[in-house]
């Protein structure tokens, strides 16, 4: 028997070397193979954000497979005979019925759902935290154009992929959201009776809306997310992954860890706790209990009706946009409605797109970047950026306006007109307290040039008087304080420039005027300019590495 084994493990192997030899020929197998291997991978705790959404989306594809084969997506009423006894016996749609069977008739069931649902939060939020890490960090710039375009559109996707499966229930919490939905859709002038009647089926509720989110959830967005991931993976590879400046680290080179065996090991292990840390929130976090909140019915609405957070600012936006509309040539123009939920995510979105394209146009730089930025070195980036935390933030927290009234037992009016107010005048304090902050930190670090760091030791000079000493920074920090990628704002066009000129040179020195240099060497700032020097040969480019 053992001998049997030997053989059969002897000619598998024989005949997998065959099947690889044979494709070697014919492809570039052992080529591509080596060189994927060698690949070299930061090591940086920032750039697990990335895996953590991945990760999280296997954990979505295999729980949403489990779930697939007991949901049913019709809204036919039938009368509820499951085992959770306050409902047995009311007429309910099929979609509630089956959500009810999976949590508590199906073993294993109810994990599997809050499982799904955790890990759908999760999913977004790391795609969310990563894009913020892309974006403060200086990431997007080129080659990566297109690798943030992707990344956005798979935020975009989440979106809506979370969405759908949060209405598929048809619980009275998530009609409520899609009640919500179709005054979105009905608010787009002109043509949004039209979309309302087409998607739902008929006036609302309609027939259809639950067949057709749960086809684009489990088939369409799936499909497209799964595609974009491979292409921005693909792209990661191909382009190489940016990297923190350190010592050996330049503009050129990517110094980390070979995919294999450590790379690997250390992202399974990832992927494993992702997957555990999953289960036990899924074990013993209780989220969305559709049975207390009953089946959907259209003259209801359910209380404390909150969606999940990746859609609550625009709950939020909706919620502080007085009741403004107006009536053109017949059409009504829901301003209260249009503006927040239509308009506002159009222009974020859009925004965001455009970015990478409009820094380029303000610096001129044309320049391959492969080291991040520090976000200190880039105030006015960094100021946008926590600015529009800072407005997310508010609208987050308007969007349980309502909740918050109750508990800390204030007016719910006095309340939204205090959102009202910050959702202006917080993103611009931020801006300017966060631009303060990094210049201070900048000169914090011209400082530890000129003077060393501190070592803690005071001594006391004959006359009396008190100093401390420092000794010089290290090598290593002294290679990160002097190595920076920051662009000179563009000259003063003159007066005879055209306005584009002007306009352009203006932003420039807003985005690059008010800046730190380091104390240096004329050899230090030789050194600085190498290391960041534009990898491509023809490569041409504003930017220059500054000291």
């Amino acid at each position: 028997m053992l001998l049997r084994r030997r053989r059969m493990r002897a000619r598998a192997r024989q005949a997998t070397f065959r099947a690889y030899i044979a494709a070697d020929r014919r492809s570039p197998v052992s080529e591509l193979a080596g060189q994927l291997l060698r690949k070299a991978f930061p090591d940086h705790w920032s750039f697990l954000l990335g895996e953590i959404a991945l990760y999280s989306f296997a954990v979505l594809v295999l729980t949403g497979s489990f779930l697939t084969f007991f949901f049913d997506p019709s809204l036919a009423e039938v009368p509820y005979t499951g085992s959770y006894r306050p409902l047995q016996g009311l007429l309910v749609s099929k979609a509630y019925e089956t959500t009810l069977q999976l949590s508590f008739d199906v073993r294993g069931g109810l994990l599997m759902r809050q499982m799904h649902h955790w890990a759908a939060l999760v999913f977004v939020a790391a795609i969310g935290v990563h894009l913020l890490r892309v974006f403060f960090t200086g990431a997007f710039r080129r080659p990566r154009e297109l690798n943030w375009v992707i990344g956005l559109t798979l935020f975009l996707l989440a979106l809506l992929e979370g969405f759908c499966g949060y209405s598929l229930p048809d619980d009275l919490l998530s009609g409520t959201g899609l009640r919500t939905a179709n005054s979105i859709v009905l608010s787009i002038p002109v043509v949004g009776t039209y979309l309302s009647f087409f998607l739902w089926g008929g006036p609302f509720p309609g027939t259809a809306i639950d067949r057709r989110l749960y086809i684009v959830h489990v088939l369409f967005i799936p499909g497209a997310l799964i595609a974009l991931i491979a292409v921005h993976l693909i792209l990661v590879v191909y382009l190489k992954h940016t990297q923190w400046a350190g010592l050996g680290k330049t503009n050129r080179n990517v110094v980390g860890l070979p995919m294999f065996p450590s790379f690997i090991g250390k992202s399974t292990g990832l992927s494993l706790m992702v997957a555990g840390l999953t289960a036990v929130m899924g074990a013993v976090a209780q989220i969305n209990p559709v049975w207390l909140f009953g089946p959907y019915e259209p003259d209801q609405v359910s209380t404390d009706a909150q969606p999940d957070w990746y859609v609550g600012f625009l709950e939020g936006a909706l919620r502080l946009m007085p009741g403004v509309e107006t009536n053109v040539a017949g059409h009504t123009f829901m301003w209260n409605v249009l503006l927040p939920a239509v308009v506002l995510p159009a222009l974020l979105f859009l925004v965001l797109y455009l970015y990478p394209l409009f820094e380029r146009w303000v610096t001129g730089d044309m320049v391959e970047h492969h080291l991040c930025d520090r976000p200190r070195d880039r105030p006015f980036r960094t100021g946008l950026g926590v600015a529009a935390v800072s407005c997310y933030a508010v609208l987050i927290m308007a969007g349980g306006n309502d909740v918050m009234a109750l508990w800390f037992d204030v007016s719910l009016n006095m309340l939204t007109w205090t959102f009202r107010v910050a959702v202006f005048v917080l993103p611009v304090l931020a801006f300017i307290v966060t631009k303060r902050v990094c210049l201070a930190l900048q000169r914090h670090d011209r400082r530890l040039l000129e003077e060393g760091e501190e070592t803690g030791e005071v001594y006391q000079d004959v006359a009396g008087g008190m100093s401390e000493s420092h000794e010089p920074v290290g090598r290593e920090q002294r290679y990160k304080l002097l190595v920076r990628d920051v662009a000179r704002p563009l000259g003063d066009p003159g007066r005879s420039a055209p306005l584009r000129s002007r306009i352009r040179a203006s932003l420039s020195s807003w985005y690059y005027g008010e800046r730190v240099d380091m104390p240096a060497t004329a050899e230090d700032r030789f050194q600085a300019a190498g290391r960041t020097i534009d990898p491509v040969a023809s490569g041409t480019g504003k930017a220059d590495g500054d000291s």
